[in-house]
């Protein structure tokens, strides 16, 4: 049977940050729907959610400068959050959408530089593959948010005429973004339908480049691994 100590644990996840995040993240689609109705506990969640990515903003990021400003930017993010869940306010909405989608914004930009910072691609860097792209998806999700707490109407749904919630601004981001459709969810305003196609258009780039790179520099380690191997023979 095989034990793992907390330091054991501890080095796993400093050398796959990237896998920490991913997991959180998935997570987090599969707890939210039954957090729908606990604004609190899911506010709680997000500050979690939030504070993996400090995580993993850290590990991959060497300027202090830059990790203490998007500690700044979490911390705000995640107290925004629980105010708003205990006494909600338009103005909370849009100042904590804001907050959170810089900072998911500024993680994707990491996650990218720090996949694309070498020609040698490591295991955490395929597990960034993934944790970018659900880091994209949530940095669109709340910059969906803002629009509709200053545009209200910026979303409809078939049958409905309330806001959108959070898990429905989610799923049409992660629709969007993925290039599958936008469902039964759909941008009615001209800047809600302008923020869906620059996320359409992030998407199949992200696709086009990031994708298409990994795999490439995935090849080229394989094929030079043969190539060691033959020659040894």
């Amino acid at each position: 049977m095989i034990t793992w100590s907390a330091s054991a644990w501890g080095r796993a996840i400093w050398r796959h940050p990237s896998a920490l995040l991913l997991t959180v993240q998935m997570l987090s689609i599969i707890v939210y729907p039954f957090m729908e109705d606990r604004p609190l506990g899911r506010a709680v969640f997000e500050t979690l959610a939030i504070l993996t990515l400090a995580l993993v903003m850290r590990s991959i990021t060497g300027r202090a400068v830059f990790i203490w400003a998007a500690a700044a930017v979490a911390v705000a993010a995640g107290v925004l959050s629980i105010i708003d869940a205990i006494e909600p306010h338009a103005g909370l909405v849009v100042a904590g959408g804001v907050a959170h989608a810089l900072l998911y914004f500024v993680a994707g930009g990491s996650l990218l530089r720090y996949m694309f910072s070498d020609q040698r691609i490591t295991r955490d860097e395929l597990f960034a593959v993934g944790a970018t792209f659900t880091v994209l998806a949530w940095a669109f999700a709340y910059s969906f948010v803002v629009i509709q707490a200053l545009q209200p109407t910026a979303f409809g749904a078939v049958g409905a005429d309330d806001p959108r919630t959070w898990f429905e601004i989610l799923f049409l981001s992660v629709t969007t973004l993925t290039s599958t459709g936008l469902s039964d969810i759909v941008p009615v305003t001209a800047h809600s339908r302008s923020i869906v196609m620059i996320e359409q258009i992030a998407g199949l780039g992200y696709v086009a480049l990031v994708v298409s790179s990994v795999v490439g520099m995935t090849l080229r380690r394989g094929r030079g691994a043969a190539g060691s191997d033959s020659t040894d023979q």
